[in-house]
């Protein structure tokens, strides 16, 4: 049973489909990995064994209901999952309940899926860490000294150290593909709108940022199993009045050129990353995609923009939460609010700047259909760093992440290989609704390179 640890999400249902393995099986394998990683990496929140043997059981009684059947997955906890709290990372919410799934757990369990863990975060999703008084801190498996990123970070970890082979989580802020990047899996934000986001415990209808730019999505050890998470959680819930009936396929770009980010807004990347973002370029040439070196359009004001709108909802946030928030987490961002000359773009300013900006890089993948670049500028850095250095720092790490939740685009992060014992990888973004066009390209680089195999 231990080899299925290591199976894709898709084989793994394809094996119940054929009654080659049961249901059973795979979660027994799964919970007895847990038991034997997770004191070593503290990826899992909870473990929900006796629901979901039972659930595996009834999986093996039946006939398969969906493409997922029988296979269990890990649940981020700031997404509700009926019968757990959805805590946020804070004490004040341990108990937490909500009244009903969340949309995209609905969907799964729809499709067979048998979620089973549920999976650490920083505090209200808040940090590009994964840390809280809660739970603690979640260590990243390839390196316990590393972040394994934030804030969708137990969920990477649990992943990425086989404790689970398909996840949910979600990213204002980078939080799928930041982890993604850190622990050598694959995370993906879809196109804002594209998946219903809703929960039933106070605020249902949260702050203009998270109207804006939020979004749940999937994350996986393979493209093909995230691309088909996204096809099941495609689609227009009452929940979400944002959410949108649109169509995943897509045919290929007419002409398929790829754009090449190697720079950022503050100088050349580390080593290590430029290596990653040219390695997968090959692979896309490799593929017959003709590559154009670009330069994101206005990058420095994107990250402005973003760090402007989530500043409009920050003062209200920490004096709402006041003492249920760590005192440095308070600090930190709360320097948000003045890391930008909140004179230089008037508050009433900043979606028309917002709207010009996606005009911008529309333009952009008129020209180039896809882009590739970094996740972050450097490698996973040591473990509470963001905390320490303070705004500044995080800034720099989030200047590649923030273009896709202020512009509403779809984004995969995808490894290409380990650098000094960690992984490395790249972003692909595409235009609004294009999501398809990102797994096209990640299949590719993910076909060359291979899939990032963590320490035993």
């Amino acid at each position: 049973m231990t080899e299925l640890i290591g199976l894709p999400a898709l084989e793994l249902a394809s094996l119940v489909r054929e009654r080659q393995v049961t249901s059973r099986e795979i979660v027994e394998a799964f919970l007895a990995r847990t038991e034997a990683v997770d004191p070593e990496v503290n990826a899992v929140t909870l473990v929900l064994a006796d629901e979901a043997l039972a659930a595996a059981d009834a999986a093996d009684r039946t006939e398969p209901t969906g493409p997922l059947h029988g296979v269990p997955i890990s649940v981020k906890e700031n997404i509700d999952l009926t019968g757990t709290p959805t805590t946020h990372g804070l004490p004040a919410l341990a108990d937490a309940m909500p009244e009903e799934d969340a949309p995209i757990v609905t969907r799964m369990r729809a499709a067979g899926a048998i979620p089973f863990l549920r999976t650490n975060l920083p505090e209200f999703g808040l940090r590009l860490d994964t840390d809280n008084p809660l739970r603690g801190r979640t260590r990243n498996p390839w390196d316990p000294s590393r972040t394994p990123g934030g804030s969708s970070g137990g969920e990477a970890a649990a992943i990425a150290a086989r404790m689970s082979p398909l996840g949910l989580g979600n990213d204002i802020g980078g939080s799928l593909r930041n982890p993604a990047f850190c622990c050598g899996i694959v995370g993906f934000r879809p196109t804002t709108g594209r998946v219903p986001m809703a929960s039933s415990l106070p605020p249902v209808d949260g702050p203009l940022s998270e109207q804006l730019m939020a979004t749940d999505g999937p994350m996986g050890r393979r493209v093909d199993d995230v691309s088909a998470a996204m096809a099941i959680l495609n689609g227009a819930d009452p929940s979400d009045p944002r959410s949108v009936d649109v169509p995943l396929d897509r045919p290929s770009p007419a002409h398929r050129v790829a754009g090449v980010v190697t720079t950022g807004s503050d100088g050349p990347l580390q080593p290590a990353v430029a290596a990653a973002v040219g390695r997968a370029a090959e692979a896309l040439a490799e593929a017959g995609w003709e590559l154009e070196e670009v330069t994101l359009p206005e990058l420095a004001l994107v990250n402005e923009v973003w760090m402007r709108i989530m500043s409009e909802d920050i003062p209200g946030l920490v004096e709402a939460m006041g003492s249920l928030l760590t005192p440095r987490l308070r600090e930190v961002l709360l320097d948000h609010v003045t890391y930008y000359d909140p004179d230089r773009i008037p508050r009433g300013a900043l979606l028309p700047e917002r709207r010009r900006l996606m005009r911008r890089w529309t333009e952009m993948f008129q020209r180039t259909p896809v882009v590739i670049g970094p996740v972050w500028p450097e490698q996973a850095f040591v473990g509470g760093a963001d905390m320490e250095h303070g705004i500044g720092f995080v800034a720099r790490f989030l200047q590649f992440v923030t273009p896709a939740p202020l512009l509403g685009l779809p984004a995969l992060a995808v490894p290409t290989g380990t650098s000094d014992g960690v992984p490395v990888g790249v972003q692909i973004h595409a235009d609004r609704w294009n999501d398809a066009w990102c797994f096209e390209a990640g299949r590719a680089i993910e076909a060359a390179v291979g899939v990032v195999e963590p320490p035993a």
